[in-house]
C-alpha cells in the first residue's frame, strides 16, 4: 500500500517538538502540535480573570512554546506564512484528533515512564496503520513499545531528528523489535525525499550512531586538551573550518548546545556501554565537572567556555575560560605553522595529508585525535551499524562535518591511519586487517560515477575479506565529485563543464568562494557554445558550500584604482552580455543556487530560463554594501520585472518602488521561499527543492524536460515599460528625505540616486517602452561612475579586508 503523509501530530512542543512541527510545515504538511495542560495560573492570567478551564490557559504551554520557536534566530520556518499550517492544542481536549493524522511523533521529556504513559494514551486514539515514532536521543526503542497493541508495535520506531530540525540533516531511524520493514523503508525514503534529510537506519544501541561517535569525539578531545596543554582558542582553531567543521568548532558549539546536554548524553553512554573499549573517556574530566557544578553551561547561563562581558567603556568583549586556573581571561590568538601550509589548499579533503604531517603542536594534535577516532569507529561495527558509510553519513549530517571518519582516513592513507592508532596504544578492529590482507587499501572507491564502500564480511570464515558494494540511494543524486574526472568536457581556472548525460551539460564554478571573474564568464560562454552545438540544455550548479558570493570585487577594485576605466567598462559589458546569453541562447538554461547566492550569483539566476533553488538559499542583490549598484543586469532585471508586474488599476510607482527597495536595502532572503517575496524567484516558473543532494539531478531533469518540449530561443525584449521623470522625481525626493533625516549618508544617497535613474529609465518625459539593452547601458554607465568615487573604493577595500560591508 502506498502511504501518504498529509497530516502529522507532534506530541510535545519544546524546542525540539516545535522545531519538528515547523519543518513539517515547511514542506507543506498540516501539523497538530499538542502539549500538556498547565496546572496553575500565571499572575497575568489571574489578573485577566481567567480560569484553568479557559482555552487560552489550557493551550498556554503549546502556544508559548511555538511562539518562542518562531521568534528564534535562525528561524525554524522557511516563511512566516507557513506557520499557519500548524494547529495547536492540548493532550486532554485534543488527543482524539490524532485519529485523523498519518504520523504521530512523540517529543516529550526524556523519561521512559512518561513516554510509556503518553504511548498508552495515544494507542487508545490512533487509527490502526498510523505511523507512530519517538524522537528520543538515547532511550532504547525496545522498552517504549512494551505492552502496546500489535498494530502499534508494527508501526512504531525511533525517528531521531537533530536540533535544529530545519538545518541539521541527520534523520536516524531506529527499529523496534516488531517494526515492519515496510515502515522502515517508507521512513527512510520519506526522510530523504520529502524532509530533505540524510536518512540513516541505526541499531537500537545507546545514543545510536551520530551521538555515539560525536560525543566520543568531543569527550576524547576534552581529555586530550589538558594532556597536551592546549587552550580553548587553539582547539577551536584546529577543529573548525580548516578541517571542514562548523565555524563554532568544538568549545563554542558546546556553549551553544549546552554543556548539560552533552554531559547527559555522555553519562548515558557511560552507564549503558560498560563494554565499550574506551569506556573511561566518557567519564567527565575535572574541569567539566567544575563547570557543571558552577552551572557554567554555555549560552543558556551566560557563560561556558566563553563569556561575553561589557567593559567600563561600554564595549563588549568575549572572554575565554582558562582550563588550568578556571578563570576567565582575554582571548589569545592561536597560530600554527601547519595551518599556514594549508592556506592555498581550497579543498578540505586535500588538507588532511598536510595537517597530519605537521611538525608542531597542530600536527601532533591531529595525529592523536584522528588515531583515537579511527580506532573507535572500527570497533563500532557491527555494534551500532553494519555499514561504515552510515557512520560517515551520520557525522556529516548530524554534526556538520564535511567529511566522515572513514573518508578522512582514506585521505591520509590506510597505513598512516594505522600508524596513528598504534602510536596511541590502540588497535583497530580485526576487519581492518582482513581488508588490508585482501589487498584493499581504501574504505571507498568511485566507479562509473557511483561511490562504493568496503562491505565488512558478515558470517564469513575468518580471514575471508568482503567486497566493495555500491552505497544505496545514489540513483536520485548526481555527485559532481564522482563524475568530474570522467565526464569533463571543458575546464579552465574558473569552471569545469561536465556532461550530466541525456544531452545536458553542467557548468560548475571552481573559483575561490565561487566568485565570478573573467575565467568564470569565459567558462559560462563556452558552456553555452558547447550546449548550443552538441547538447540540449545547460545547468549552472555546484556542490560547494555556497553557489556564489558574487563578482570578483578584487578585480574591480584594481581596475578602478589604476583608473583603467575602458578595461572595467569591457569587463562589466562582458558580464552583462554573458547574463543575456543565459537568457537568449537557443538551449534552456537552469540555475541551481544554494547557500549564499549574492550579487553576481543572484544576477545569473535572474537571467536563467528556470531556477531550481535549494530551500536553504540566501539570495539577494547586495552591491549597495560595496558602494555600487548591480551591474551585471540585476538593476535592469528588477526594472523589467516591475514592468511585467504593472497592471491596470495598479499604482505603478508603488510596484516599482518595491523592486527598487529590494536592491536599495540589499535584501537577502533567509530561505528560497522568501526569495519569491523579493521578486527574485518567480512563482509558476522557479522551483524549490528541500534536499540539496537532489538539486543537480532535479535541475538536469527540468532542463531535459524543457528541451524535449521543444525549447525555442526567446525574442529579445523591446517592451519594458519605464516611468521616466515621474518615477525619478519620487525616488529623488525620497533619498533627499532619507539623507536629511540622517538615515543614509551622502554617499548612500548618491548610490540610490544612480539606481533610481536606471530603474526609472532615465529622465524621460513620460512613460516609455524601451529595450533591455537601453537599460543595460544605463546600468553600466551608473556602475562605472560609482567606481570613480573615493567612498566606493574605500568600501570595496574594507570588504576585501574584512569580508563585511562598510556603511559611510
Amino acid at each position: 500500500m502506498k502511504r501518504h503523509i498529509n497530516k502529522v501530530a507532534v506530541i510535545g512542543s519544546g524546542i525540539m517538538g516545535s522545531g519538528i512541527a515547523c519543518h513539517f510545515a515547511n514542506i507543506g504538511v498540516e501539523v497538530l502540535l499538542l502539549d500538556i495542560v498547565p496546572r496553575e495560573l500565571t499572575d497575568k492570567e489571574k489578573a485577566q480573570g481567567l480560569t484553568l478551564e479557559d482555552k487560552a490557559v489550557r493551550n498556554r504551554l503549546v502556544n508559548d512554546s511555538l511562539a518562542t520557536a518562531l521568534k528564534s534566530k535562525p528561524s525554524p520556518i522557511y516563511h512566516k506564512k507557513f506557520a499557519d499550517r500548524i494547529t495547536t492544542g492540548n493532550m486532554e481536549d485534543d488527543i482524539s484528533k490524532v485519529a485523523d493524522v498519518d504520523w504521530i511523533i512523540e517529543v516529550v521529556v526524556e523519561r521512559l515512564d512518561i513516554k510509556k504513559q503518553v504511548f498508552e494514551n495515544l494507542d487508545k486514539h490512533r487509527t490502526p496503520g498510523t505511523l507512530i515514532t519517538s524522537n528520543t536521543s538515547g532511550i532504547p526503542i525496545r522498552f517504549m513499545s512494551e505492552g502496546r497493541s500489535d498494530d502499534f508495535q508494527k508501526h512504531f520506531c525511533g525517528t531521531h531528528f537533530f536540533n535544529p530540525a530545519r538545518y541539521l540533516k541527520l534523520f536516524e531511524i531506529i527499529p523496534g523489535p516488531k517494526t515492519s520493514q515496510d515502515v522502515l523503508d517508507f521512513l527512510n525514503g520519506y526522510g530523504e525525499q520529502f524532509l530533505g534529510k540524510t536518512s540513516v537506519v541505526a541499531k537500537d544501541t545507546p545514543a545510536f550512531i551520530g551521538n555515539r561517535i560525536g560525543i566520543f569525539s568531543i569527550q576524547s578531545l576534552f581529555h586530550a586538551v589538558k594532556e597536551m596543554g592546549m587552550t580553548v582558542e587553539e582547539v577551536d582553531k584546529l577543529t573548525g573550518p580548516v578541517i571542514g567543521r562548523p565555524k563554532s568548532a568544538t568549545f563554542r558549539t558546546v556553549d551553544v548546545v549546552g554543556l548539560d546536554t552533552l554531559v547527559h548524553v555522555a553519562n548515558g553512554i557511560s552507564e549503558n556501554c560498560k563494554d565499550d573499549e574506551r569506556h573511561e573517556l566518557f567519564q567527565l574530566p575535572d574541569f567539566i565537572q567544575s563547570m557543571m557544578d558552577n552551572k557554567w553551561l554555555g549560552s543558556k547561563t551566560g557563560q561556558g567556555f566563553y563569556k561575553k562581558v561589557k567593559g567600563d567603556d561600554g564595549k563588549s568583549e568575549i572572554l575565554t575560560l582558562d582550563l588550568d586556573t578556571m578563570d576567565y581571561r582575554s582571548k589569545k590568538s592561536a597560530k600554527f605553522a601547519t595551518l599556514e601550509l594549508t592556506k592555498t589548499i581550497d579543498k578540505v579533503i586535500d588538507r588532511f595529508p598536510v595537517l597530519v604531517d605537521g611538525k608542531d603542536k597542530a600536527g601532533e594534535f591531529y595525529r592523536k585525535s584522528f588515531g583515537a577516532l579511527f580506532a573507535y569507529v572500527t570497533h563500532r561495527i557491527p555494534e551500532i551499524t553494519d555499514e561504515l558509510y552510515k557512520i560517515d553519513d551520520a557525522m556529516k549530517a548530524g554534526f556538520g562535518w564535511e567529511h566522515g571518519p572513514f573518508q578522512i582516513w582514506d585521505a591520509v592513507g590506510l597505513e598512516k591511519g594505522l600508524e596513528f592508532i598504534k602510536a596511541e596504544g590502540l588497535e583497530a578492529a580485526s576487519w581492518v586487517s582482513e581488508m588490508k590482507e585482501a589487498g584493499i587499501d581504501s574504505f571507498y572507491t568511485v566507479k562509473e560515477g557511483n561511490t562504493y564502500f568496503y562491505d565488512i564480511p558478515k558470517n564469513l570464515p575468518a580471514g575471508k575479506a568482503g567486497t566493495m558494494e555500491k552505497v544505496p540511494g545514489q540513483d536520485a543524486f548526481i555527485i559532481l565529485d564522482n563524475i568530474r574526472k570522467t565526464k569533463e568536457v571543458f575546464k579552465n581556472s574558473g569552471v569545469v563543464i561536465e556532461d550530466l548525460g541525456d544531452g545536458i551539460l553542467n557548468c560548475e564554478f571552481q573559483s575561490k568562494m565561487n566568485t565570478i571573474g573573467g575565467d568564470v564568464l569565459a567558462g559560462l560562454n563556452k558552456a553555452v557554445d558547447l550546449a548550443e552545438k552538441d547538447f540540449a540544455g545547460l545547468v549552472v550548479g555546484n556542490q560547494a558550500a555556497n553557489f556564489s558570493v558574487g563578482a570578483n570585487i578584487g578585480m574591480i577594485f584594481m581596475m578602478a584604482v589604476e583608473q583603467e576605466y575602458d578595461e572595467l567598462n569591457m569587463a562589466i559589458k562582458m558580464f552583462q552580455d554573458t547574463m543575456m546569453r543565459m537568457r537568449y541562447s537557443s538551449i534552456p538554461t537552469v540555475s541551481a543556487p544554494h547557500g549564499m547566492c549574492l550579487g553576481g550569483g543572484c544576477e545569473l539566476s535572474l537571467h536563467a530560463d528556470k531556477v531550481v533553488a535549494a530551500a536553504e538559499t540566501y539570495i539577494g542583490l547586495v552591491e549597495f554594501g560595496v558602494g555600487v549598484i548591480p551591474g551585471g543586469g540585476g538593476s535592469k532585471e528588477m526594472a523589467l520585472r516591475a514592468s511585467d508586474t504593472f497592471r491596470k488599476n495598479d499604482v505603478e510607482l508603488n510596484v516599482l518602488q518595491e523592486y527598487f527597495l529590494t536592491i536599495g536595502m540589499a535584501k537577502v532572503s533567509t530561505s528560497a521561499y522568501e526569495a519569491y517575496d523579493l521578486g527574485i524567484l518567480q512563482k509558476g516558473k522557479d522551483v524549490v527543492v528541500v534536499n540539496k543532494d537532489r538539486q543537480i539531478a532535479t535541475a538536469k531533469a527540468y532542463a531535459k524536460l524543457m528541451a524535449d518540449a521543444g525549447y525555442t530561443k526567446p525574442v529579445k525584449r523591446k517592451d519594458v515599460k519605464v516611468l521616466g521623470k515621474q518615477a525619478l522625481g519620487m525616488f529623488l525626493v525620497g533619498t533627499d528625505s532619507m539623507e536629511a533625516g540622517h538615515y543614509i549618508s551622502e554617499h548612500d544617497k548618491k548610490i540610490a540616486d544612480k539606481l533610481a535613474y536606471v530603474m526609472a529609465g532615465g529622465d524621460l518625459s513620460e512613460a516609455t517602452m524601451v529595450t533591455e539593452q537601453y537599460l543595460l547601458d544605463l546600468e553600466r554607465e551608473a556602475f562605472l561612475s560609482l567606481c570613480t568615487e573615493r567612498k566606493t573604493l574605500e568600501r570595496i577595500q574594507h570588504m576585501l579586508k574584512t569580508g563585511k560591508p562598510l556603511r559611510n
